[in-house]
């Protein structure tokens, strides 16, 4: 074991402290140190979108980030989406849509979605499919999540 490091960050809108050794991916302490286990290890090499958060308002897998990397950043996971209790538009969405069924590729899906919504609240199929990109399913296909991204987009507008 290596010397432990002090690491201030925020994530999910609370300050939080965490003691990590430098070698360790930002998954690895969100999950095992701080308990937010929404974000998956799939492939642990930035190919599959499994561990995608929100690393100062960007999607980043996270097991491409060391822990160190987060001090000081602004970092929301997937717990973060819903809110006081009630569903996100993206998460009702997939629900009603069936665009999830193991669960692994979901919370980044969400993540992913989620930021492309912030920028582009119209997103077309295209620009859906090409940000969703660095995102992998092998369960669903892709259609589902297409379509759940693009109907939580109406939805959104609606409350807007």
């Amino acid at each position: 074991m290596g010397k432990k490091i002090h690491v201030s960050t925020t994530i999910n809108g609370e300050a939080v402290e965490f003691l990590c050794e430098a070698r360790q991916s930002l998954l690895e302490v969100l999950r095992d140190t701080l308990a937010l286990t929404g974000a998956k290890e799939g492939c642990n090499n930035g190919n599959c979108g499994a561990c995608t958060i929100l690393f100062n308002g960007a999607p980043v897998d996270s097991c491409l980030v060391l822990a160190v990397e987060s001090e000081g950043a602004e970092i929301e996971t997937v717990e973060s989406i819903a809110t006081e209790g009630h569903l996100h538009p993206l998460q009702e969405c997939f629900l009603e849509g069936a665009a999830l069924q193991c669960g692994i590729c979901t919370p980044g899906f969400l993540v992913s979605a989620k930021a492309l919504l912030a920028e582009n609240p119209d997103p077309t199929e295209e620009e859906i499919r090409f940000e969703l990109s660095g995102n992998l399913c092998r369960c669903t296909g892709y259609d589902k999540i297409i379509r759940a991204v693009q109907a939580a987009s109406g939805r959104m507008k609606e409350v807007n």
